[in-house]
């Protein structure tokens, strides 16, 4: 039997588009699982928001559980530009700030040399000892025929010099400049000297090449600041005053203050109910955008093509039952027991609403109440407390929407195996068509063949008859 190496050449019928058309209807059987696989992956994509939503919300609540939120303080200042902070220990109080000097660094600048690039003449140095008004000197150690940019670069690559180190060239000669790191009087350099070793008996005298001396010139030692707290004398090797007022940190950076000038502010500590206002404010904000995200999900206008990815799954009900639960399940042991005793109602739509002006009102007299309702009496059980455990629970590996998102992966990957199965199962039947087609193109080509050669056959018998006659 012939071998047909192209469907269709043998027998003359287009068996190659059979074979398609028959290819396309197998391939049909996976259209089911693509759309599984679809609506698995849409739902899954779907859980996935709804768990940042819950965790936006689990990070709102979270801010309202602790205590020392409801009793932090604020610093507001009134007049020349300081600032000021607060840590825990603040207490509320109105304080006058009057700062007559800030507190500067103290510098030192070098006798003058003819070249900062050319060596020096050491005369055996190996360190240079730094040294400070009230503070340990410090050790450098410098290299054979260093050059004054040299040891500038040795200071400086020193982290715990205590001090930063420039050349100057004074318009006729070249100045080793040292600036304390740290502002205060204690901190201010003093002097610099070079040294054999550890040997400090004696220091050496450098040299340039034109035998000018490398020496001190006249240092100019950093001040303190200076201020008066409530008529209190206060006094800070730093602007950062830290202690004169319990809890607060003043920052005098800012201040310009001339001689014989003195900058007065007003520094007010009272409670922050700003803080307060926001953190109940964003729990509100966090809740109704995770209603928000849930409504798209699950919304349904009689369209199937417009519905939403999670319609009527029994997930969302759960997270939405737990939830409402949590909210309305009330507190126990303070002033307070529900939301709407604050101010915050639950709205028919499930999203909540905030009295602004409520809350403002008991942050600012009542924050005790407001952090027994919220953080819960002694730091446990308060409505943030028991609103956390719940969106953790939900959303833990074990939790509702932690085994529904797991459930729909699992259902992905064995749709995945499902189609690959199927596709080879297509493949096979296709490769069996392919060899029934080419073994009945061969055979019509046989038959055709047949079929001429008898013909023939019958037209030289007919010749032949016809010849006799």
């Amino acid at each position: 039997m012939a071998t047909i190496t192209s469907l269709g050449i043998g027998s003359g019928l287009d068996l190659n588009g059979l074979l398609d058309q028959l290819k396309d209807a197998e391939r049909g059987k996976l259209a089911p699982i693509t759309r599984q696989q679809e609506q698995q992956e849409a739902k899954i994509s779907a859980y996935g928001k709804i768990q940042s939503s819950l965790e936006g919300l689990k990070e709102a609540v979270d801010g309202l559980k602790d205590p020392k939120l409801f009793q932090s303080l604020s610093a507001s200042v009134r007049g020349d530009e300081i600032t000021a902070t607060t840590d825990a220990k603040a207490l509320p109080g109105s304080y006058r700030v009057e700062v007559s000097q800030l507190a500067t660094s103290g510098t030192l600048a070098s006798s003058q040399i003819g070249n900062s690039s050319e060596p020096l003449t050491l005369g055996g140095a190996t360190q240079l000892e730094l040294t400070f008004n009230d503070k340990e000197s410090v050790t450098i150690e410098i290299a054979e025929d260093s050059s004054l940019e040299d040891i500038r670069d040795a200071i400086n690559a020193k982290k715990d010099a205590g001090v930063s180190a420039s050349v100057i060239f004074d318009g006729t000669g070249y100045r080793l400049a040292l600036n304390s790191s740290d502002t205060g009087d204690k901190a201010s350099i003093q002097s610099f000297d070079f040294y054999a070793g550890d040997d400090r008996t004696t220091p050496i005298t450098v040299k340039d090449s034109d035998e000018k001396e490398l020496t001190n010139g006249t240092p100019i030692s950093g001040q303190d600041a200076a201020l008066k707290v409530n008529g209190i004398n206060i006094t800070s090797d730093t602007n950062q005053v830290e202690g004169a007022i319990q809890g607060v940190t003043l920052n005098l950076g800012d201040l310009d203050i001339g001689k014989d000038e003195t900058a007065s502010s007003t520094v007010t500590v009272e409670r922050n109910t700003l803080k307060i206002r926001e953190a109940v404010g964003d729990f509100v904000d966090a809740f109704n955008d995770m209603k928000d995200t849930i409504g798209s999900l699950t919304k349904y206008s009689g369209d199937r093509e417009t519905a939403g990815e999670l319609v009527g799954d029994s997930t969302v009900r759960t997270i939405e039952g737990r939830l409402r639960g949590a909210l309305t399940g009330g507190v126990v042991g303070g002033e307070f027991s529900t939301l709407n005793q604050l101010g915050i109602t639950l709205q028919r739509d499930g999203t909540l609403e905030i009295d602004e002006d409520a809350i403002s009102d008991l942050a600012k007299n009542s924050p005790d109440a407001l952090s027994d309702f919220f953080a819960g009496v002694e730091g446990e059980n308060g409505l943030a407390d028991t609103l956390s455990k719940t969106v953790a629970q939900l959303t833990g590996d074990k939790g509702t929407l932690g085994i529904a998102i797991s459930g729909a992966e699992n259902r992905v990957e064995s749709l995945g195996v499902r189609y690959e199965r199927m596709e080879q199962s297509i493949e096979r039947t296709i490769s069996r068509y392919r060899v029934q087609f080419g073994q009945l193109d061969s055979m019509i080509a046989q038959m055709n063949q047949t079929s001429t050669y008898l013909n023939q056959q019958f037209d030289a018998l007919d010749a032949a008859l016809g010849r006799k006659k």
